[in-house]
C-alpha cells in the first residue's frame, strides 16, 4: 500500500534518489503522497512548476481555440457574449445607443479570432493571463498555509505543489474540448451542472458545478502537495484548507457575477 511504501521512505534526502520530472508526473497519479514527500526532500526545481504551467494552459488555449471550429458552439460563444452586452444595457453599464456598435465588433472579433493569427493571440494571451491568475492563487494558498497551518516551505514549495496537479486539469481540459466539439455544446468542466444544462448562475447551479470528479481529484492531490511539501504530516487540515478556499473563491466570483454580469465569464454563467 502506499501508507506502507510513504513509512519506508521517511529517511534522509542524501538516502535517497531524487525523482525526475517525469516520474513526478506519473507519481502525481499514482502515489501523490509519496511523490511529494520525496520531492520536499530535495531543493524546489523550477522545472516543476514552469513547465506543468505552460502546458496546461497552451492546451487550454488550443482546444478553446479548436472548438470555436465548431458552427455550434461558436454560435453559442457568440450568444453568451450577446446576451452579456445586453445585460450590461439594462444595467446601465453601456448606453442602449451603443449596442449595435458593441454587437459589431464582437462579431468581427470572433471571426478574427478562428483565423491562424487569432489562435496564436488566444494560446498566448491564455498562458499569460492564465499564469497571472496562478501566481495569485498560488500566493492566497502560500499566505494561508503560513498563517493558519504554520507549514514550513516557502512560495516556491506552493509553486510546485500548485502545478503538479495541474496534469490532473489537463485530462479534464481534453476531454471538455472533446465533449464541446463532439456535441457541439460548450463544457466549461465535467461537473455535473455541465452536464445537466442547469444554470450556474443559480445557487443549485453553484452547488452542482462543485460536483466534478475530475475537480475534486486535483483539489485533492493540491491538498496533499501542500502538506507533503511544507512538511507536514496533517494531510487532512491541508486538504481542507484547500476545498474551503475552493468553495470561497467560488462564492465570490458567483455573487460578483450576480452583481456584474460581465463577470459570468469567470464562473462559466
Amino acid at each position: 500500500m502506499e501508507t506502507d511504501e510513504i513509512i519506508q521512505s521517511e529517511q534522509p534526502a542524501n538516502e535517497m534518489e531524487e525523482l525526475s520530472h517525469s516520474d513526478k508526473v506519473i507519481g502525481v497519479f499514482s502515489e501523490p503522497t509519496k511523490t511529494f514527500h520525496i520531492t520536499s526532500l530535495f531543493p524546489v526545481r523550477t522545472t516543476d512548476w514552469i513547465i506543468p504551467l505552460l502546458i496546461v494552459f497552451a492546451i487550454a488555449g488550443i482546444i478553446r481555440s479548436v472548438a470555436m471550429l465548431n458552427d455550434d458552439v461558436y454560435f453559442e460563444a457568440k450568444q453568451k457574449q450577446v446576451k452579456m452586452m445586453e445585460d450590461m444595457v439594462k444595467n446601465g453599464t453601456l448606453p442602449e445607443d451603443q449596442l449595435d456598435s458593441a454587437l459589431d465588433r464582437i462579431d468581427s472579433q470572433m471571426q478574427f479570432m478562428r483565423g491562424p493569427i487569432g489562435w496564436v493571440i488566444n494560446i498566448v494571451t491564455t498562458v499569460i493571463f492564465g499564469s497571472i491568475f496562478f501566481f495569485i492563487i498560488v500566493g492566497i494558498y502560500f499566505l494561508c498555509v503560513k498563517l493558519f497551518l504554520k507549514g514550513d516551505g516557502n512560495y516556491q514549495s506552493a509553486l510546485v505543489a500548485s502545478a503538479l496537479p495541474m496534469y490532473i486539469s489537463a485530462i479534464q481540459i481534453i476531454i471538455t474540448g472533446i465533449l464541446t466539439f463532439m456535441m457541439g455544446k460548450i463544457f466549461m468542466d465535467t461537473s455535473v451542472t455541465a452536464f445537466t444544462g442547469v444554470e450556474r448562475s443559480t445557487i443549485l447551479g453553484f452547488v452542482l458545478a462543485k460536483i466534478d470528479p475530475f475537480s475534486i481529484w486535483s483539489y485533492t492531490v493540491l491538498g496533499i502537495g501542500l502538506a507533503k511539501m511544507f512538511k507536514s504530516k496533517n494531510i487532512l487540515n491541508y486538504i481542507i484548507l484547500v476545498f474551503t478556499l475552493w468553495i470561497i473563491g467560488g462564492l465570490i466570483f458567483f455573487f460578483l457575477g450576480q452583481a456584474f454580469p460581465f463577470l459570468r465569464s469567470f464562473t462559466g454563467g
